[in-house]
């Protein structure tokens, strides 16, 4: 579950974000499960109320709104139920009541008294996430019938009959407060939170999601219960199904299950507080531990309906933007800041316009902060140029067609725009974006980034004061009444992504001029979209020894400017031709990524190789990369999370001499790196190291392989690398056990890491059952033991797990467990941690118990080999390996035939917690302090 951060919705789209999961059962309901529904509306179809491009709406007679998005090039369908109750509509003591009610809806009903299982079986991908106008839950499945009328009896079902029960609340309470302190490690985070409470002072908004601790810790059952009665009905809410299924047996499903509830009598509740006109500068000062400073400069703007939102957009990316904002040429390339940013909240009441920008310990505070707030409130003077104008545009187009190209994706983004008055905005803001001039955005600039609309500074009394007047309320069903959209988008093919199916479909060969092999997979796809995925690799151990920071930064430059092109014109080009790009360089390789339509795949190919081949590595990026790295670790310093796992892998690859690459270096060690290697040296290893002569190109998607293979061969066939290849082996050392305690001081969130190293393979016999053990043990949507143990019944952690992992070709693996958690809750962790642990090992799993997991387990995989990108990655993997998919049909036969006492033993000859390496980072010698300091006797009555 999650809370959203501050972006716009179309910065959003871009987001990929880590689901952190939900919870599991509960008993007592909070009433009979009869008591919402009605009988359902027989003989009569339902019409469509409103349909744009490929979307289309449809009404319960209870008020539900539903919306069809029909993809069959999607092997999985997505269930999204949006309800328009969010942190707005909290109360009085109630703050964090809509994310803590999130929380509560994964504990079960009569019917699905425990959700995590019942999804893990059907392979869901599920989430819940809580944002200020909204909260929804979504789940995303492999395509059938029997799931997607699964997932609407479901959702229809926890609707109205959720267990909203005293004792899920007290144990999940817990849960939410630790996610609470795991965000209280980041100022950054908590200073936006305050210069929003200080920008809204009537207005909900003001307040954070999250809620407040002491809200958290006493908020009474029978308030939660009574905000699930008022708010999660069909007429207050969203249902989008999106990806492979049938609309009218959908259509079916969905009358004969939301169409059973019952539309409450009374009304749903209106907000109706209106935050005033800013009168004038307001500041915030946060004095926290840290290790860089950090300027937060907000202005109001208006609603996200508002037709003015399209040019704002706009003006956020042209003032944000990296390497090409204003902000970055006037702080970033003259040093006074190492990052700057900018976003904004597009909601449903007026949001914000929000600028970022982060200092090094060794950048003055008083010049950074003059220029900041003169480059954003004098912005308005120097007009908006076509370019800066036509460069917002191209990126923020492309963020919604590659996203109306993923229905999964877009299945989910619509609750955004739902909450913020109508879904079919998504497409109306697109074209207004498309109508914007550089005439609106200065106007925008000018209307809204004024001193007295700006939350930053302390008051200051003004005889005169300019403010930012905001435009009336915006009818939206008016507006929207007559808005047609567009032409859908082309359909792609239904495939299927079984390992026998891919095996059959692709190509494998070698490209000319040796030494790249290719594994090609076309086939038809929503958009015409392709995904490829390249690996170089090169050196050897001798040849690359201490040259860990030189090849960093050479891999880091590649996107920074070639020879032909500078930084901003090489992103501009893929930004035109829609093409997501990553070029990620290190040590001993390269892997690059593409995604792009099929008619832009050869231009991005050749914009490719020319960053691969010809790099610029211009000073002046340099010293600004420097910079931004600098800042990035220097602002780890304190971390926990960051200490604890440096240490951890220290003690398990600590036998790697320094200047080895798989060193694993201290964070020290590492900005020494980082400020010490100049420009030549990485230039030297680009030139030293870098070509094709060893590596694997894998595409996937919409494309013709007799047009990309002789293409491909041109760019990379003849690119030789100049050093000899031989892969740098591993080396396996048992340790043994050891226990490390870090102190990081004013972090209300520890860090715990305990595993050991294992001499394994993924061609062993037992790696099969121990991928099968840990996902019953620490893997899977929170029906693990762990979470089950550790987050749900004691409620110790939001987030806790373990992984496990075996060598390709050399035996070296390891096996993991992690938590975060309160310091002064570290002896019970630990102590759970250790007993789950020995427990599986010793006992075992049910039957029962493994049966269900093995069922997800292989939905999961089968759901990971349905995108596209994943698949390529895989199968170029696979390359260099002499695998095919035939290796994981044959793992997976062997998942299917595994028995618990299988499943045991394998565990029992590798994982032994008397051989961890534990590791935790936290605050707890005030954890200590707080425990001795004595209890403060009851006021007397």
């Amino acid at each position: 579950m999650q809370r959203r951060t501050p972006l716009s919705l179309l910065a959003a789209l871009l987001v990929a974000s880590t689901p952190v999961w939900a919870q599991a059962p509960a008993p007592s309901a909070v009433r009979a499960p009869t008591a919402r529904t009605a009988a359902p509306a027989k003989g009569k179809a339902l019409a469509p109320v409103a349909s744009v491009e490929g979307i289309t709406e449809y009404r319960l007679p209870n008020g539900l709104r539903v919306l069809l998005f029909p993809d069959p090039t999607k092997p999985n369908v997505t269930v999204n139920v949006t309800y328009f109750v969010g942190s707005k509509h909290e109360g009085y003591g109630e703050t964090g009541m809509a994310h803590l009610l999130e929380h509560l809806l994964f504990k079960g009903t009569p019917t699905t008294k425990n959700v995590p299982q019942a999804l893990t079986e059907r392979g869901a991908r599920p989430n819940g996430t809580t944002w200020l106008d909204r909260t929804n839950y979504y789940e995303t499945l492999p395509a059938s019938d029997d799931n997607l009328r699964w997932a609407l009896s479901f959702e229809a079902d926890r609707m109205v009959n959720s267990f909203i029960a005293r004792k899920d609340l007290d144990s999940e309470m817990t849960v939410v407060r630790n996610e609470f302190e795991s965000g209280e490690n980041d100022p950054s985070s908590i200073l936006f939170e305050r210069v929003m409470s200080a920008a809204y002072i009537w207005h909900s908004y003001g307040k954070a999601t999250i809620g407040a601790r002491s809200d958290l810790e006493n908020v009474p059952i029978d308030r939660l219960q009574a905000f699930y009665r008022k708010y999660y009905r069909p007429d207050n809410a969203m249902l989008v199904v999106a990806g492979r299924f049938d609309e009218a047996k959908a259509l079916t499903m969905i009358q004969d299950t939301f169409g059973k509830l019952k539309k409450p009598a009374e009304p749903v509740p209106a907000t109706y507080t209106a935050e005033p006109t800013q009168d004038g500068e307001r500041e915030v000062t946060l004095r926290r531990v840290g290790d860089t400073s950090v300027l937060t400069s907000l202005y109001h703007v208006p609603e996200g309906a508002h037709p003015d939102f399209a040019a704002i957009d706009v003006l956020t990316l042209a003032m944000g933007n990296n390497p090409s904002g204003r902000l970055y040429k006037v702080l970033v390339e003259t040093k006074k800041a190492a990052r700057v940013g900018a976003s904004n909240l597009q909601l449903r009441d007026p949001g914000a316009l929000v600028f970022n920008a982060e200092l090094r310990e060794d950048q003055p505070l008083a010049p950074a902060r003059e220029a900041f707030l003169k480059t954003v409130e004098d912005a308005a003077r120097t007009p908006f140029t076509e370019e800066e104008v036509t460069r917002a545009k191209t990126q923020l187009i492309k963020s919604i067609e590659l996203m109306l190209n993923n229905s999964e994706r877009a299945a989910i983004q619509l609750s955004e725009w739902a909450a913020t008055g109508d879904w079919r905005l998504l497409f109306l803001h697109r074209d207004r974006i498309e109508a914007v001039k550089p005439e609106d955005v200065t106007r925008v600039a000018a209307t809204y980034l004024k001193a007295s609309n700006r939350t930053l500074g302390t008051f200051i009394p003004t005889p005169k004061p300019d403010r930012a007047e905001l435009p009336p309320p915006v009818d939206v069903a008016k507006m929207m009444q007559d808005y047609k959209g567009r032409a859908a988008v082309a359909q792609g093919e239904q495939f299927d992504p079984s390992p026998a199916n891919v095996e059959a479909r692709v190509q494998r060969g070698e490209l000319p001029g040796g030494g790249i092999k290719y594994v090609v997979l076309p086939k038809k796809t929503r958009g015409e979209m392709v995904n490829v995925a390249i690996n170089l690799r090169w050196g050897t151990e001798d040849a690359l020894r201490g040259k860990a920071d030189a090849a960093q930064y050479a891999g880091r430059m590649l996107m920074r400017g070639t020879k032909k092109r500078s930084r901003q014109q090489l992103q501009d080009a893929f930004d035109k031709l829609k093409a997501r790009v990553g070029v990620d360089g290190g040590i001993t390789g390269a892997s690059i990524s593409i995604e792009c339509p099929r008619a832009s795949l050869p231009e991005a190919l050749k914009l490719v190789a020319e960053v691969l081949r010809e790099p610029a590595f211009d000073a002046n990026e340099f010293a600004l990369l420097k910079q931004e790295r600098l800042a990035a670790l220097e602002s780890q310093r304190s971390e926990p999370e960051t200490q604890g796992s440096i240490a951890f892998w220290r003690t398990l690859s600590g036998h790697y001499p320094k200047g080895h690459p798989y060193y694993v270096p201290t964070l020290d060690e590492r900005l020494a790196g980082v400020k010490n290697t100049p420009l030549e040296e990485a230039r030297a290893f680009h030139k030293a190291f870098y070509g094709a002569s060893n590596g694997e190109l894998a595409v996937v998607g919409d494309f013709e392989p007799k047009e990309l293979l002789p293409l491909a061969g041109d760019l990379l066939g003849g690119w030789k690398s100049p050093a000899p290849f031989k892969r740098v082996p591993q080396q396996f050392v048992d340790g043994g056990p050891k226990v490390v305690a870090l102190e990081t001081p004013d972090k209300a969130n520890a860090y715990y890491l305990a595993g050991q190293s294992l001499k394994l393979r993924r061609d062993d016999a037992d790696w099969p059952a121990l991928l099968l053990g840990n996902f019953v043990l620490g893997g899977g949507f929170l029906n693990s033991r762990l979470a089950t143990r550790i987050r749900q019944q004691d409620g110790l952690s939001y987030g806790v797990g373990s992984s496990l992992d075996a060598g390709d070709i050399d035996a070296v693996g390891n096996f993991v467990t992690y938590a975060i958690y309160a310091p002064e809750n570290a002896t019970r962790l630990e102590a759970a941690m250790r007993e789950e642990v020995s427990r599986a090992v010793k006992e075992g799993f049910k039957p029962e118990e493994l049966e269900k997991a093995r069922a997800g387990l292989l939905e999961y995989r089968q759901a990971a080999r349905s995108q596209d990108g994943g698949l390529a990655r895989q199968l170029a993997g696979y390359l260099y390996l002499g695998r095919t998919l035939s290796f994981d049909a044959e793992l997976e036969q062997k998942l299917v035939k595994l028995k618990p006492e299988d499943v045991r033993k394998a565990m029992e000859r590798h994982v032994d917690w008397a051989k961890a390496t534990q590791v935790k980072a936290g605050d707890f010698a005030t954890a200590e302090k707080k425990a001795k300091a004595p209890v403060k006797a009851p006021a007397a009555p």
